[in-house]
């Protein structure tokens, strides 16, 4: 399914009513002629939906024009505490955030959504935190948003140490003049990506196209998931590993995305705080590489130290929230224990903010207008996509809508092809099938003079089905 994403007609809200939106982050990363990031697409888009956007934190409710959705555009809010003061009275009924972590105590009755996969930030206790269970408003996501964002960002760290050629000291010396190719070329010996082994762990939106990435640069692809995805992960061609050291095994670079998992009510610790830990660490292949730029708690950091001290991992990607106090200048976040290891292993470290997918000016934008559709599907209609946890009664859930390509292909997908489309593929299968019986069918003797005469003819289909499958978001899982 998908949410109501029309900009021409203007949605229908009560006359009487008023509803107020906060958005807590930047939804316009390019830079506009003032020099500031540029949030005109996504005004725009709420503009043309009917809505009212403002550039300033709500003030007098009583003020706003009736039979609107009045947004707030506050992207510079942080820190817990301005949050709770920004937020912890209701006066927002909903709120769509990014990287921002929502505390508890932050109060939206009717809805939250996050621009993008996870919903491990979204805290506020109105719909339960970020597992969605249990609370009174709804909770939603944009998965499938930042997927290509996040991964062609993965393969990025991991291009940057492997093939291992020390790329910034060769520019340096022929920069200078000083090299010569005859004789010192030899000293730089290294080794491609292809036939290396990456792990991934997790098989939703990114761990996906991580692995699609991996596999256009030859490598052997291993992944481990949940059982049920066993199967689609094996007909794409991929090695499915039922353990997740099992995975880890003779891995030349591990790579997680699996997101933080529910959170214990009691311990406030999430399921999958830890999941990379000495174990797991210790069966990937001496001088491995670990990416992780998913969620700061899923390593296991004091075992990330003691493998980057053995040498077992040469280098360590990392991409986590920090935030820092802007009146005390006390830094917190989950990146917080990976500062610790600066000192003795800053060189075979990379770290970054939490940017490798939230920085994507298109998808940021593309995750905000979703969510604003989104929104106004639940006040005009009761209507919720891409729902997290549990709907609250009086709300219908339509299911999950993804970008095109990305994620599994649904009852949706098949019945969205045109008649033209369904032809095109028959005749193109009809073709194949009989060049494949001919082959099939035909003495050894005579198949050189079928591959002479229909070879080119054969691949040419082939290509064509790959290229039909992939136009029409046909490749994938299916459910």
């Amino acid at each position: 399914m998908t949410a109501n994403t029309s900009t021409q007609a203007v949605e229908p809200i009560d006359p009487q009513s008023v509803f107020t939106v906060l958005i807590c982050d930047l939804v316009g990363l390019r830079f506009g002629p003032d020099g500031t990031p540029d949030p005109s697409e996504v005004r725009a888009h709420i503009e043309a939906k009917g809505g009212r956007f403002h550039a300033a934190a709500l003030g007098d409710k009583t003020g706003l024009e009736q039979g609107r959705v009045h947004f707030f555009y506050q992207p510079d809010l942080s820190g817990r505490q301005e949050l709770i003061e920004a937020a912890g009275d209701g006066r927002y009924d909903a709120v769509i955030a990014a990287a921002t972590f929502l505390p508890a105590e932050t109060v939206f009755p009717l809805a939250g959504v996050r621009i993008g996969a996870g919903t491990g930030n979204m805290g506020s206790r109105s719909w339960g935190g970020g597992s969605g269970e249990g609370g009174t408003a709804v909770l939603m996501n944009t998965p499938g948003i930042n997927s290509r964002a996040t991964a062609q960002m993965v393969m990025k760290a991991i291009l940057k140490v492997l093939p291992d050629l020390p790329v910034d000291l060769l520019h340096d010396r022929v920069a200078r003049g000083a090299f010569d190719t005859g004789r010192e070329l030899r000293d730089f010996p290294t080794e491609k990506l292809e036939g290396k082994t990456i792990a991934i762990i997790g098989y939703g939106n990114i761990g996906r196209e991580v692995a699609k990435l991996a596999r256009a640069f030859g490598m052997r692809v291993v992944i481990h998931a949940r059982p049920r995805h066993r199967d689609w992960i094996e007909a794409e061609g991929f090695v499915f590993a039922p353990d997740l050291v099992e995975a880890a095994d003779s891995a030349d670079v591990l790579s997680v995305h699996v997101g933080l998992g529910k959170q214990d009510a009691q311990t406030g610790r999430y399921a999958n705080a830890g999941l990379i830990g000495a174990e797991v660490l210790s069966r990937m292949n001496k001088g491995a590489v670990l990416v992780n730029y998913d969620r700061g708690e899923l390593v296991d950091v004091a075992a990330l130290g003691g493998a980057l001290d053995a040498g077992q991992v040469r280098h360590a990607a990392i991409d986590a929230d920090l935030f820092s106090d802007a009146s005390t200048g006390g830094l917190s976040g989950p990146m917080l224990p990976y500062l610790d290891l600066v000192e003795r292993h800053g060189d075979k470290l990379e770290l970054l903010p939490h940017a490798a997918a939230d920085t994507d000016h298109p998808s940021r934008v593309a995750g905000a207008r979703q969510a604003i559709d989104q929104l106004f599907d639940v006040i005009c209609r009761k209507s919720v996509t891409n729902a997290k946890g549990t709907v609250p009664p009086g709300y219908l859930s339509v299911g999950a809508t993804t970008p095109p390509g990305i994620g599994p292909v649904t009852a949706e997908h098949l019945l969205k092809l045109t008649s033209s489309d369904c032809s095109e593929l028959a005749d193109v299968c009809d073709r194949q099938s009989r060049l494949w019986k001919a082959l099939s069918d035909a003495p050894a003797t005579e198949r050189d003079k079928i591959v002479a005469e229909r070879g080119e003819e054969l691949v040419r289909l082939i290509d064509r089905f790959c290229l039909l499958t992939e136009k029409l978001n046909l490749r994938g899982p299916y459910q």
